[in-house]
């Protein structure tokens, strides 16, 4: 059996803590899980997990064995990419994402992957729900969220820094916002996403978490972005999406001595098995794209 497959099952199961998840995120048979940790623990000659009717955990031999294992896939996965680099990609890819971020990151960040692809082609579908990937067809969602979907297999491709704003007439005739704790006697706006409204809020080493009263929500960041511009509220933006409105003055930051909290941008899609070359090749290229641009500080 496949070594490199069975070591990613197992790796797969260190963070799952089960067989049964780790079959559905990994789209494979229960009974074939048991077999790629049967095929870990005959190679290594130890046991690595311990097994309950309730819980899976890692043995003592498992624990020192997790990162060489890590190590020894990442290694695995860049050669294959290296190798797959210097074949000629082709085919369609469709990508979900927001219109906020599709419109101001996802095109220039792919203009130079289309560039080196001539024979790639990239169908965006721009929709501020969160798609059903299987259903709809889609080979890829880029979403910033604080916890991805967890049947879907999701890469951190980069982290996206946020700013509490409001407009000079909102800030004018309201209350002075001081404190965190001052957001609670203030009109937020919020997206429709979350049933709680709680902002995260950091200085220093000081952390406050501070549940907002919100008006008006949306599902969608320009929305509550241009409502912000209307003095309806104060809004939390990502930096790339306010930093325009605030270098014009039409927004001004709020509590500019408080951090909120970093939200991780991930490429997600359901299955490992069925990555084709030309998606995993976007996946990298996009990583690295964020990576090494300043493209949070572009303005819109």
């Amino acid at each position: 059996m496949d070594k490199l497959t069975a070591a990613q099952v197992f790796l797969d199961i260190a963070i799952t803590q089960s067989f049964t998840a780790t079959a559905e995120r990994l789209d494979i048979s229960r009974p074939m899980v048991t077999r790629h940790v049967e095929t870990m623990e005959t190679w290594l000659q130890a046991r690595l997990l311990n097994r309950t009717t309730r819980k899976v955990s890692l043995t003592s031999a498992g624990v020192q064995c997790l990162d060489a294992i890590k190590l020894w896939v990442e290694q695995a996965q860049q050669l294959e990419h290296q190798l797959m680099d210097q074949q000629s990609l082709s085919g369609k890819i469709r990508i979900a994402t927001s219109m906020s971020f599709g419109f101001s990151q996802l095109i220039p960040a792919v203009k130079p992957f289309l560039n080196t692809h001539p024979n790639i082609e990239i169908d965006i579908d721009v929709q501020d729900k969160t798609a059903d990937l299987i259903a709809e067809r889609i080979d890829l969602a880029i979403r910033i969220a604080a916890d991805p979907d967890p049947s879907l297999i999701g890469r951190p491709i980069a982290q996206c820094d946020s700013v509490l704003v409001a407009s000079p007439d909102y800030l004018m005739r309201c209350e002075p916002i001081v404190t965190p704790s001052d957001l609670s006697q203030h009109r937020c706006l919020g997206y429709k996403n979350f049933e709680r409204h709680i902002w995260h809020l950091k200085q220093d080493d000081k952390h406050q978490s501070v549940e907002v009263p919100c008006q008006l929500t949306a599902n969608e960041a320009t929305t509550l972005l241009h409502a912000a511009i209307h003095g309806m509220g104060v809004a939390l933006q990502p930096t790339y999406l306010a930093k325009g409105a605030l270098e014009r003055g039409d927004l001004q930051q709020v509590l500019a001595h408080w951090q909120p909290k970093k939200m991780d941008i991930y490429a997600l899609y359901p299955s490992r098995r069925h990555l084709s070359p030309a998606v995993r090749a976007l996946i990298d290229h996009l990583k690295e794209y964020f990576m090494n641009h300043d493209w949070q500080t572009i303005c819109l």
